[in-house]
């Protein structure tokens, strides 16, 4: 796909943007786009809320089209704030947190404090206003010391941009509606294709740790229903007989005027499934007499007490990247004796019929799930001697390395469609490609050759 630029083209006095079409005119928010800002009732105020008109937070916004809300608001919390509803056919954009989210409302709803709702109007066309608004309106925040963009009403309000007329408007938002509906397209491929590997990842670890590396090795039932037949020569038992649990610091302690220290600590965020992600690690203060008490070894075993269920249980090793270094009460570290390694117990729980069993002996609630001790030391194990402990984990680390590249690969592909795709809006939104000219082709199986390359280079 090759798009020229406009003929000709006039500067702005935007710092972020130089010069747009000639024939594009100056907007401001304020002046021609009418929009509102919901509000959020207290959250102690109990009649606000269940009751039947909906009420559009963040968490709506994951569709492009709102039919529904998860919460919905009383009688009472509209006529505390003499809220109005916002019509369908309304373009929300989140400002707060999550900042640039667009989702259109199929219903009339009232919404958050966190989202500016823009109403149809003559002289914008909302479905152009979709990609311009995160184009534009961002570049009008303020940046706190972290460096984020902290947006509010009046400097949504205050936000200059140029464009089209309404026509032209139309034909861009026809133009990025079909380009993007592509490259939305092979982003799915690719996260399809990483779930696969994950799958099958999963399903190698799962025979490795079972069945061994030997296809011809006698079986036996190993006599635990969800572990199915293990090698007749394998042990099997308990968790408990072959290491010790220690259990974390618990945030939020009151030491009073105690003498307190702060340290690194490990929390569920940190461990992940095979490894520790060191990005952020948070300090906690306790006392100098628990440092031993919730100290992590080289060689423990990381393990998360809760989180969803993709979370529980997941394990890997601690290879003592930081010292000293303790972790949280949500984080287990087992420690394992002379019969059992490390990585043997890490790779295990990453297994299909460990998942299963952290799941069937959890407790389960709407989105979380938590596991005790005691249940984590009742896992049975399968145990070959150390030995075959370690050829196995050999010959599974180079198997699973592929996996690990593929998915490397696949992860490239997404970052470089979803830049080709923020660029391809930005051009659009901004004057720098004119497509006004442009029509889909005639075969939708036509994909762009840079787009398709820039998906097709995570299978290669």
């Amino acid at each position: 796909m090759s798009l020229k630029a406009y003929d000709s083209y006039k500067e702005t006095n935007f710092e972020w943007l130089d010069e747009v079409p000639a024939h594009w005119e100056s907007k401001k928010i304020a002046w021609d786009l009418p929009y509102v800002v919901g509000w959020t009732p207290p959250s102690g105020k109990d009649e606000f809320y269940d009751g039947e008109h909906p009420w559009v937070t963040i968490a709506d916004m994951t569709r492009g089209q709102i039919e529904d809300t998860q919460s919905k608001i009383t009688d009472a919390a509209i006529d505390a704030k003499k809220a109005v509803i916002v019509p369908a056919g309304s373009m929300l954009f989140s400002f707060k947190l999550s900042v640039g989210k667009v989702a259109f409302l199929k219903i009339d709803s009232y919404t958050n404090e966190a989202i500016a709702a823009f109403l149809p109007t003559r002289g914008i066309c909302l479905d152009f206003w979709k990609y311009a608004a995160p184009e534009t309106i961002p570049h009008y925040g303020r940046e706190n010391i972290y460096g984020a963009k902290l947006l509010n009403q009046e400097l949504i309000g205050s936000a200059r941009f140029y464009c089209p007329p309404v026509s032209e408007q139309k034909q861009i938002a026809r133009f990025l509606d079909h380009e993007t509906a592509k490259i939305d397209a092979l982003i799915r491929e690719q996260e399809r294709l990483i779930e696969l590997l994950q799958e099958k990842r999963q399903a190698v670890i799962s025979y490795a740790v079972t069945k061994g590396l030997d296809p011809d090795v006698p079986m036996k039932d190993s006599g635990v229903e969800w572990l199915g037949e293990v090698p007749a020569h394998w042990r099997v038992g308990k968790l408990r007989w072959y290491a010790t649990i220690q259990g974390g610091v618990a945030k939020g302690k009151d030491y009073q005027d105690q003498k307190t220290v702060s340290l690194p600590y490990l929390r569920v965020a940190n461990v992940q499934a095979g490894y520790v992600d060191l990005t952020e690690v948070k300090e906690i203060a306790v006392l100098e007499s628990e440092i031993e008490r919730y100290s992590l070894r080289q060689g423990d075993v990381l393990m998360n007490e809760g989180g969803d269920n993709d979370k529980l249980g997941r394990g890997t090793v601690w290879k003592a990247e930081v010292e000293p270094c303790l972790h949280q009460n949500h984080v287990f570290a087992i420690r394992p004796n002379g019969h059992l390694t490390p990585e043997w117990l890490a790779m295990f729980t990453q297994s299909s019929r460990a998942r299963t069993y952290f799941f069937l002996n959890s407790k389960q609630s709407t989105n979380l799930a938590s596991i005790s001790s005691s249940n984590v030391m009742n896992l049975d194990l399968p145990m070959p001697l150390v030995d075959e402990q370690m050829r196995i984990l050999q010959v599974l680390e180079s198997e699973l390395q592929q996996f690990t590249d593929l998915q490397r690969q696949a992860d490239k592909g997404i970052q470089l469609l979803l830049e080709r795709r923020s660029a391809l809006i930005s051009a659009a939104v901004t004057g720098k490609i004119d497509v006004r000219n442009w029509e889909p082709p005639a075969d939708e199986s036509a994909f762009d050759e840079k787009v398709r390359q820039a998906g097709m280079e995570a299978t290669v």
